[in-house]
């Protein structure tokens, strides 16, 4: 890969990776920081990645990157500090939008990672296997249980009065 060819890479690709870590961590300024070690970590690799390969390369590196992180962050973090998943009635109240991002929020990690990457960035079951180190039959299956949980949180009662 060429210079132009990383800079190219970075123009086309940042924003959809700056989501996807975003949508999984929920923290503007970690999400920045992962992207931007995995453009460090691509740099370092740049005379070994392909241009046609670094859009998989960058995913797979920010996801282990942030895998990586909510490890470290959980080694760290005390009782106090982790939020518990409580249901309210003011979910009512709640936009179409918000109940998406509460039904995410409450999906086991890799559910939440492997429905971002099909439906909102648009991968195939081959190409999230590679990202998330999985079989394309573990991918289905992940996504298969995040939908249902989604519509099983997204309709129920407390969502829908």
């Amino acid at each position: 890969m060429t210079i132009s060819e990383f800079n190219n890479c970075v123009d086309l690709y940042a924003d959809s990776l700056f989501r996807f870590i975003l949508k999984n961590i929920k923290d503007t300024e970690k999400a920045k920081d992962i992207v931007q070690d995995t453009y460090e970590k691509l740099w370092v690799k740049v005379s070994h990645v392909e241009s046609k390969n670094a859009k998989s390369y960058m995913f797979t590196t920010a996801y282990r990157t942030m895998i990586d992180s909510i490890r470290k962050e959980k080694k760290y973090s005390t009782l106090e500090q982790i939020k518990e998943i409580s249901i309210s009635t003011t979910g009512a109240t709640l936009s179409l939008r918000q109940n998406i991002d509460k039904g995410l929020e409450r999906l086991p990690e890799i559910q939440r990672t492997v429905l971002l990457l099909r439906d909102y960035e648009g991968y195939d079951y081959a190409q999230i296997g590679e990202i998330t180190g999985l079989n394309e039959s573990q991918v289905k299956v992940y996504i298969y249980r995040a939908r249902i949980a989604m519509k099983d949180y997204l309709v129920s009662i407390e969502n829908l009065i």
